[in-house]
């Protein structure tokens, strides 16, 4: 049996060398945390670290049990050492350990010795009936209810582990943990595992609303800062843009179309090799010049930096010599096999340690002497979950420790080290695209978007439920490559199709970004693909994709207002019907349909050929038909006519958005 003491807000149970701490954190939230050093260690983690002041406390020690409670959750633990999370309000279990497993079973929180001072780490809970779980980052499974997943916790290209969940049983769980593991969501157990770790950490909070639990999540890992006004436009981009002269030509004929652009990318290979991190004179002769004439066009520009730093790198030996390079337990420090300018055949790369503060400054000091310094001001972070190859994290060795242990903040720390360059630079209107991200990502002004995915049908079908999880993690600001980023021909009649279908989709979504790969190739990499271009794919495509264009621009003062709420209150733009409709049971089991703000009920046409769909209306509503007169009370599904111009659209009675959507189409 354990004993029970109290440190304060703490309390806390120890039995032999386990103790573990609970400690209030923000409101109506919980930490708790478990060792066997006996003190609590201050290892890397999501966390704000002002987030555990609270007035409202309570602690009780009797024989049997203890209690914490702060505000609506409460903790009781028994001597035993079980935890069971109530709402302290309505009584309602929200998570709770088993209460007396059996002797030959794992205990709740199992603590299994590795090499050094790392343990394989596991907390047990038991599962519980018609529990669903969303969040948990970014994955490419197609579901958004995640109940019965394996999850792997791991970064990888298309798969960003953001180690948070919501639960419909109303409380939010976050693993704070950045250690390569995975969360088992059965349906005999929950078992969250950290492969190698030295303390056991996670955060606990309960509302009486999804929009409540987001709002104290954003409160105790960082509010989303204002979205600047530009960013909410239209973003263009291919792979990729070879020269200056190029990439301007393109964006003069947006202009000269009288198109809207806010945002052009020069992909990856702007630069003369991977670590040098500056324009490729031989390509790009006036960066500051395109700069200028983009900036007078209302246009800016984005480049595309990756960590991959080349041998051959004219930063590459000081960087070594200072130790500001992800190291290898074993063998030569070369973590991703790629090509570079100059080379002939296979380049072999290292990765800069975003883990450690001095290499942040060091690419930061460079990027700002050789890009920001020529105008530049957006970032867009690839590859930088680190795409290692083969990713064997147990041989990476960071700043902070070994790669099982940390390697999961690393493009946490990625973006930080961006932001707060920004910042010293005395920038305000910050914004990164970055291809992974950890929890917290959203206090660095980072947008998501979902990767390398293929061009099909089945890829934007899963996009539809990974941007809802997205948004359930906390990650208001998200988006995916219009089109999907491999496997596209822009001559084929059946890519078109699909070209339409996802633009209408991410003319809803928070980010709106055209990019892709596009066949038929010029040549190998790093020479470009085809033209992705909203003209490249036939004149009855661009006539449709032209008007969701100004669609777009007709919604970007409503987007705006609900990014002020984002910022405020941690409420994603983009979100699952149940967020808006909890009382309406039918929402929890909608995966293909959305709510863009409070007022708009998107339903995307997700398979080729089809041209019309299923929607179902929420109670609470009544809805109108986008662009048109008919109308429906809500509580029911209906039948919408979808021809390839039309994305089904519906309004909630009582608003002005009506004027925002053509008559006769959304």
């Amino acid at each position: 049996m354990g004993q029970f003491f109290r440190e304060g807000q703490i309390l806390i149970w120890q039995e032999n060398q386990q103790k573990v701490w609970l400690q209030p954190w923000g409101k109506n939230g919980l930490r708790c945390q478990s060792n066997l050093v006996g003190e609590r260690l201050n290892l890397p983690q999501a966390l704000l670290e002002n987030g555990h002041t609270s007035l409202n406390v309570d602690i009780e020690i009797g024989e049997a049990h203890a209690v914490i409670r702060c505000g609506s959750i409460q903790a009781t633990v028994s001597r035993k050492g079980s935890i069971c999370y109530t709402n302290a309000r309505s009584g309602a279990v929200l998570l709770e350990e088993p209460a007396d497993p059996p002797y030959y079973a794992p205990p709740n929180r199992h603590f299994l010795p590795r090499n050094g001072r790392l343990f394989r780490i596991e907390a047990w809970f038991k599962s519980q009936p018609g529990e669903r779980f969303y969040g948990l980052g970014q994955h490419q499974h197609g579901l958004l209810d995640q109940k019965g997943c394996v999850i792997e916790l791991k970064q990888r290209n298309t798969e960003v582990a953001i180690p948070f969940l919501i639960s419909n049983r109303q409380y939010g769980f976050l693993w704070n943990n950045p250690a390569v593991g995975r969360v088992e969501l059965g349906n005999n157990a929950t078992r969250w595992v950290a492969d190698g770790s030295q303390q056991l950490d996670y955060y606990i909070v309960c509302g009486e609303s999804y929009a409540e639990i987001l709002e104290s999540y954003a409160d105790v890992t960082g509010r989303t800062p204002p979205l600047p006004d530009w960013a909410s436009g239209f973003w263009q981009c291919r792979l990729r843009y070879e020269t200056q002269d190029e990439l301007l030509q393109v964006a003069r004929e947006y202009k000269a179309r009288g198109l809207p652009l806010s945002v052009i990318v020069a992909d990856f290979f702007n630069w003369s090799r991977m670590g040098d991190w500056r324009f490729d004179p031989a390509c790009w002769p006036d960066p500051a010049g395109m700069v200028r004439e983009l900036e007078d066009m209302g246009v800016k520009l984005m480049v595309s930096v990756w960590p991959t730093v080349s041998p051959l790198s004219e930063n590459y030996a000081t960087m070594r010599e200072r130790g500001l390079l992800v190291n290898s337990e074993y063998g030569i420090d070369a973590f991703q096999v790629f090509l570079d300018n100059d080379i002939h055949g296979p380049a072999y790369l290292a990765y800069y340690d975003a883990t450690h503060p001095e290499a942040r400054e060091f690419i930061w000091e460079t990027i700002q002497k050789n890009y920001y310094a020529q105008g530049v001001r957006l970032w867009w972070l690839d590859s930088d979950e680190p795409d290692a190859t083969p990713w064997n994290p147990e041989n990476l060795r960071f700043h902070i420790g070994n790669g099982v242990e940390v390697a999961n903040i690393y493009p946490l720390l990625h973006q930080m080290a961006f932001y707060d360059g920004m910042r010293t630079a005395g920038e305000t209107e910050i914004v990164t695209l970055s291809r992974s991200g950890w929890a917290g990502s959203q206090r660095y002004s980072s947008a998501i978007w979902s990767g390398d995915i293929a061009s099909t049908f089945e890829a934007l079908q899963a996009q539809v439920r990974a941007g809802l999880n997205m948004a359930m993690s906390g990650i208001p600001w998200w988006t995916t490559d219009i089109g999907g980023f491999h496997g596209g021909d822009i001559r084929s009649h059946s890519f078109r199709e699909l070209m339409v279908r996802w633009f209408q989709y991410g003319i809803f979504c928070p980010i709106c970004r055209l990019h892709g790969h596009r066949m038929p190739f010029k040549g190998d990499l790093p020479r470009s693909g085809a033209e992705n271009e909203v003209w490249s794919f036939g004149e009855d495509v661009y006539a449709i994709l032209r008007e969701l264009l100004f669609l777009r621009e007709r919604l970007r003062p409503y987007l705006h207002q609900q990014m002020v709420l984002a910022s405020e209150t941690g409420l994603p733009p983009m979100r699952p019907l149940f967020v808006d409709f909890p009382d309406d049971a039918v929402c929890e089991a909608i995966e293909d349909q959305f709510m863009f703000g409070p007022d708009i009920l998107v339903a995307p046409v997700l398979c080729e050929g089809v041209r019309e769909r299923r929607v179902y209306l929420p109670v609470g509503a009544d809805w109108a038909i986008a662009g048109r007169d008919a109308s429906y009370s809500g509580g029911q599904w209906i039948d919408v006519a979808a021809p390839l111009e039309t994305i089904p659209v519906f309004l909630k009675m009582g608003n002005n958005l009506q004027e925002v959507f053509p008559s006769g189409r959304a």
